[in-house]
């Protein structure tokens, strides 16, 4: 069904409904003569059919309607008053009305009903002239197919003799082609209270409680009996669970409908040209997410318009065009719903950003000092921060930005914001599909229980006594994973508990999440079970670590771990981590960790981890060009891209998939792009050998092979200096040309 046949369709059940109240009104009206509150509705109801008739272009429908309402208005403002003669031809009008709407269910059309005979007796009572009495409208053409009836019994034709009854032939059964167009459209749906379906998934979401405690009590007692009618139990919670979440899933297009015409405005009064796309109109979401974001979403879009998008004189001066573009992109990832409001403006400066954050008194200087571009853009979402220098009736006052954070947060999602300078800005919101059950993880940690969403959860391990596949980096530890390093972040670290003393025994769930993998070590595992997420305290929320509460099947209590936060923590633990390890081997001069990594096929190239600060994996698509300098997007910012092949003269090498070796100096980082990550040893570099070409320190030997030893601290220098000259010099040459 395409969107315009769904418009029809509501249209047709709304004017049903809407007519059974008319005949009501109607014939109240001859004993309540004058009624207002009955005319007001009786005058309502005609006019919005009238409406929506002409704009879906059903002229004979309009046609009746119209000369209706006209009289309806003339009983409405007092210039005459209701008798039989009107009543009779406004219940004749109501009846047309139903007829012609019985056609539209049916096929789509009015088809050919004459409809001239009701609106002249209308207009005649209208004129005060005497006319003779409406009658239904009469079609020309064959009606709307209705089901056949089984027909009386039909003898044939018999001779003058007496003979033997024939028995009739049965009539055939109607096929379900034939059923289809009778069946109403009022028949196939019902309008429900939007909070009857809130509470029927409450009692939905309890429900679930209970059956958990049942499956728990269970198992426990080993009666198969009992065991049989528990998973009788979960069979029906699951269906009925699953039949009320599709009774509230809304396309996201609900809430976008309105934004065309904010834009518009808000656009207007700026003085801004904006064009408006919308992509993913059809994403799903449970209702109450719905309406959970609709202010976010206000907010962010205003944002968008008047801290974004330029006016046209200042994007005509930067080279862009005069009309700015905002972008509204809405999709499913992960078991979530992740919703994009970018534009093409004039993007975020972090300075400015930090700047103002210590002018407002909300940070002081040392705070804004060593944050990362990326801290700096949370800074946005303080109370009380703006940008603006004024304030207007769009924004200024210091409110929008904490109450995205602090909604979105609510409904156990997470905002972020990526921004490049003269490019444009992408906030982008990850929610979850409903606010009510999701399966999830529960695992112990240092004796207690959490619970992990399953949306986050990729695979389980379990490291053995002899800690198979275990290696570290520096002092943190990482799993070689079907040839991949993946870092594990001990979770009782990340809730700062009393730390492991050994990894034997301990569990891997690997876990994905702002678009990276780690291992989360727990305990141990207990069990994978729906739960219903309960709000926790603000207190509780402040930590920063939990996502809300939940009620388990032995009827304890459990926190839900954000797992977008806790990947968040644990990067912060790592790159600490890597600093502290940077410093003892400058102080000390003792032996290095250092990263093997694969260029082509025969050469094999060695860096001091004590620069790495992450490794990643992306497809091949990430990269662009800005100035002529190859460049990705990670975590936010532009970082400048080197291709280990072309410093070693061996040409481009790229593959669908990068290995990617992302590395820090100072507060910018460069990418180095690899075949493969091979290894991370322990090796004494002095013993390197001297021969060497550009970018490279020498050669060291690393398990038998001879293994080049790149000149890291070079390479990552004179990346980020060509990338910033080339950046600089774009900026001179732009001013120069205006």
């Amino acid at each position: 069904m395409d969107a315009m046949d769904e418009i029809v369709r509501e249209f047709v059940v709304e004017s049903y409904e809407n007519l059974d109240q008319l005949d009501s009104d109607l014939v109240a009206l001859e004993s309540e003569v004058g009624s207002r509150s009955l005319l007001s509705s009786v005058f309502r109801t005609i006019h919005t059919i009238k409406g929506t008739s002409g704009f879906l272009g059903f002229g004979a429908l309009e046609g009746v309607t119209h000369v209706g309402e006209s009289l309806l208005a003339e009983l409405r403002d007092g210039k005459r008053e209701m008798d039989q003669r009107t009543t009779d031809v406004l219940l004749t009008m109501v009846d047309c009305v139903r007829e012609i709407l019985g056609a539209i269910e049916a096929t789509g059309a009015e088809g050919d009903l004459d409809t001239t005979t009701v609106v002249a007796a209308i207009q005649a009572v209208l004129d005060g002239e005497e006319a003779p009495a409406a009658e239904a409208p009469a079609a020309s053409s064959a009606p709307a197919p209705v089901l056949p009836a089984k027909p009386a019994a039909v003898l044939p034709a018999a001779p003058a003799a007496a003979a033997e009854p024939v028995e009739p032939e049965p009539a055939p059964e109607p096929t379900a082609a034939e059923e289809a167009p009778v069946r109403s459209a009022t028949e196939s749906s019902i309008r429900v209270d939007v909070e009857v379906l809130d509470a029927l998934m409450r009692h939905v979401g309890e429900l679930v409680l209970a059956r958990n405690a049942m499956t728990s009590i269970a198992a426990e007692l080993d009666d198969p009996a009992l065991v049989h009618a528990t998973q009788r139990l979960a069979l029906i919670a699951t269906e009925l669970q699953q039949g009320v979440m599709k009774t509230r899933m809304q396309p996201i297009d609900n809430v976008w409908s309105k934004v065309p015409r904010m834009v518009r405005d808000i656009s207007a009064s700026l003085g801004r040209q904006v064009r408006l796309d919308m992509i993913g109109k059809e994403t799903e979401l449970d209702r109450g997410v719905l309406e959970a974001i609709k202010d976010p979403l206000t907010h962010l879009i205003r944002n968008a318009i008047d801290h974004g998008i330029e006016a046209p004189e200042q994007r005509t001066a930067a080279g862009k065009p005069a009309q700015g573009v905002l972008t509204l992109r809405a999709y499913h990832q992960g078991g979530q719903v992740v919703i994009e409001i970018a534009d093409d403006g004039k993007g975020i400066d972090p300075q400015a950003i930090a700047a103002k954050a210590v002018e407002r008194g909300l940070r002081s200087a040392a705070d804004v000092a060593d944050l990362a571009p990326q801290d700096v853009f949370q800074l946005l979402f303080l109370p009380g921060f703006s940008t603006a220098e004024k304030v207007t009736h769009v924004s200024g006052r210091g409110v929008g930005m904490d109450v995205v954070k602090t909604k979105v947060d609510a409904i156990g999602g997470v905002v972020d914001v990526q921004s490049t300078v003269g490019v444009g800005t992408t906030w982008r919101l990850r929610i979850p599909l409903t606010l009510a059950i999701m399966p999830a993880l529960t695992v112990e940690c240092a004796a207690e229980t959490y619970a992990i969403p399953q949306i986050n959860l990729l695979e389980l391990l379990a490291i053995d006594d002899k800690q198979t596949g275990v290696e570290y980096v520096g002092e943190a530890p990482v799993f070689r994973l079907r040839g991949r390093l993946l870092p594990l972040v001990d979770l009782r670290d990340v809730l700062d508990r009393t730390p492991r003393e050994s990894l034997v025994g301990a569990v891997i769930a690997v876990m994905h999440a702002d678009g990276g993998r780690f291992g989360l070590l727990v305990d141990h595992v207990r069990n994978t079970e729906e739960i219903v997420a309960k709000p926790i305290s603000a207190a509780v929320k402040g930590i920063g670590l939990y996502a809300g509460a939940t009620l388990l099947g032995d009827g304890s209590v459990t926190l839900i771990l954000d797992i977008p936060a806790v990947a968040r923590r644990a990067l912060e633990l790592q790159e600490a981590i890597g600093d502290d390890r940077e410093a003892v081997v400058a102080e000390t001069g003792a032996t290095e960790q250092m990263l093997i990594v694969s260029v082509g096929e025969d050469r094999q190239v060695a860096m001091p981890m004590g620069m790495v600060t992450r490794l990643e994996r992306f497809p091949m698509d990430v990269l662009e060009r800005v100035s002529g300098s190859l460049v990705m997007q990670y975590r936010g910012r532009i970082t400048p891209v080197v291709d280990l092949a072309q410093i070693l003269g061996m040409g481009t090498t790229f593959r669908e998939e990068l290995a990617v070796v992302v590395c820090q100096r100072g507060d910018r980082s460069v990418a180095l792009v690899a075949d493969e990550v091979v290894d991370i040893v322990e090796c004494a570099t002095e013993d390197r050998s001297e021969v060497s070409g550009f970018g490279l320190l020498g050669s060291i030997i690393v398990r038998g092979r001879v293994t080049e030893l790149l000149d890291l601290e070079t390479t990552v220098r004179d990346a980020d200096a060509r990338f910033y000259d080339a950046q600089d010099a774009e900026l001179v040459g732009v001013g120069s040309e205006h």
